[in-house]
């Protein structure tokens, strides 16, 4: 049971973080390469909550 729901919390927080930075590259006034940090944040916030969640048992 607590895989399961550590599981789907971490599915909520990630797919939140994917529309948020999706979210910035559909406007016109903002290009790809002022997004690619944003990329670059989410991608390490989402690595680290799946290392912390299944990796980290210390």
């Amino acid at each position: 049971m607590n895989k399961i729901t550590t599981i789907i919390g971490l599915s909520f927080a990630v797919f939140f973080l994917i529309g948020l930075a999706t979210t910035l590259t559909r406007s016109m006034m903002i290009g790809f390469i002022d997004v690619i940090p944003v990329y670059l944040l989410m991608g390490a916030a989402i690595f680290m909550m799946i290392y912390e969640a299944f990796f980290d048992k210390s």
